[in-house]
């Protein structure tokens, strides 16, 4: 399957935030590129993107991604881009000799929005397209969608100032060749360049369908409103980890994806944000070895805000595609390394303190715990994944740094390492009765 993406607009509402529309960063991210990743993840893999207006500078960030993805993007150049967004398709006319995708270059959509397109049967010379039935979709600009009219999965009519419609046009087709021959019907006889004109041209042939999105994610993204909406619904649409703990899901979470918003726009990647979670932890520890108060609750502030941060480098990873098998490994080394100071800080901390040799002795015990709880965690979620999915008990980092959170914050450090020895020693105990004869 092939992609054609018309890219070739001025995007004048957005001209504030970048100078052309096709780079506008979404959360760091170039919307030309999230475009054409979205649709490779949906197994595209041959796009041809038409552009226009500052074309040079679009074409030759798209090189760059083709280097560094490996994706097969051809070039179509339109140096009519102001005549209507039709004589952008009209320009790929021969490259393009069976079926194919077109998408917008300013459209971000669900992968599995297109997929379910794609495999959708298209008649010969007809032409499929996506639509939103949700007319009161708060990701949609009612002033400036397309809407359209349908009956009995044929579209009727399709323009910005339909005053009956009952569904809005996402921007996602799926096409014959007849597209070609619709849009230049629109322009011959009612001198209309628009891709609207030539769908509805085939539309009065009855020769173009609609395809339910389903509540898909889509979003055009037209103006500073549209953009900072596409981005809250990117952020919330980061999945929640399987092995997350309740922590990290009712608390960091909330708060990481808020960092997250602001860290995507900055050149850091995965692995550097992980080493700064753990730089944080290691001044968190340094603190507690201070002796004081004071420098325990900061050092405790400290551990809590590695944990937050620690959650950020899964988010900017999938926010920016450069999620990596190396990358996760990383930050679970750092973790255990992280734990492992925060917690013997702890220990120092105490032993100062109380100067009992026993603190030693327990501090030692949270420790082991500490790592055992680690080391148990894959055979004790996979097995839990597979009897009971979703919902088991998980005690888990998070918890850990919360546990000494609140133990700096109350001035309870002693108390903090006994009851991190006793909980994390019996949930590996727990874990081993419950995994016992799994295989």
């Amino acid at each position: 399957m092939k992609c054609l993406i018309i890219a070739a607009g001025k995007g004048s509402r957005l001209r504030q935030k970048y100078y052309s529309k096709p780079l506008v960063p979404v959360l760091g991210v170039p919307i030309i590129e999230r475009v054409i990743r979205n649709a490779a993840r949906a197994g595209i893999s041959d796009f041809y993107v038409v552009t226009g207006y500052k074309g040079e500078e679009v074409r030759h960030y798209l090189d760059g991604l083709k280097r560094r993805c490996h994706f097969n993007i051809t070039h179509i150049i339109n140096d009519d881009w102001d005549a209507g967004n039709g004589i952008s398709v009209i320009k790929a006319e021969d490259k393009l000799k069976g079926n194919f995708l077109l998408m917008m270059g300013d459209h971000l959509v669900d992968p599995e929005l297109i997929r379910r397109l794609i495999d959708q049967r298209l008649p010969p010379g007809e032409v499929t397209l996506a639509i939103e039935r949700d007319t009161n979709c708060p990701l949609v600009n009612l002033d400036d969608a397309t809407k359209v009219w349908t009956n009995n999965g044929k579209l009727r009519d399709i323009g910005k100032d339909l005053e009956s419609f009952n569904a809005f046009d996402t921007g996602v087709f799926l096409c014959s060749p007849a597209i070609f021959d619709g849009i230049s019907e629109s322009i011959s006889r009612y001198g209309d360049s628009t891709l609207s004109g030539g769908v509805r041209c085939l539309a009065k042939k009855g020769r173009v369908n609609v395809w339910d999105t389903g509540g898909r994610f889509w979003i055009d993204i037209d103006d500073p409103v549209s953009l900072s909406k596409a981005e809250e619904a990117l952020l919330q649409s980061i999945p929640i980890k399987k092995n997350d703990g309740p922590v990290s899901r009712v608390f960091n979470r909330p708060i990481s994806t808020r960092l997250s918003k602001y860290l995507a726009r900055l050149p850091l990647t995965p692995n550097l944000i992980s080493i700064m979670s753990f730089v944080l932890s290691m001044l968190g520890a340094g603190l507690f070895l201070l002796g004081s108060y004071p420098a325990l609750l900061a050092g405790g502030i400290m551990a809590q805000l590695a944990s937050i941060v620690d959650g950020c480098d899964g988010e900017i990873a999938r926010l920016k595609y450069q999620e990596s098998a190396y990358g996760g490994w990383l930050d679970a080394v750092l973790d255990r390394y992280a734990d492992a100071f925060l917690l013997f800080g702890l220990t120092w901390h105490v032993y100062l303190t109380r100067k009992d040799p026993s603190s030693i002795l327990v501090g030692f015990m949270a420790v082991i715990g500490s790592f055992m709880v680690s080391y148990t965690a894959d055979k004790y979620d996979s097995l839990m994944h597979s009897r009971i999915g979703k919902g088991y008990l998980r005690i888990g980092r998070d918890i850990r740094v919360l546990l000494i959170f609140l133990g700096a914050t109350l001035n309870l450090p002693f108390l903090t390492l006994c009851l991190m020895g006793a909980t994390m020693n019996a949930e590996v105990l727990r874990r081993m009765i419950l995994c016992r004869g799994s295989g």
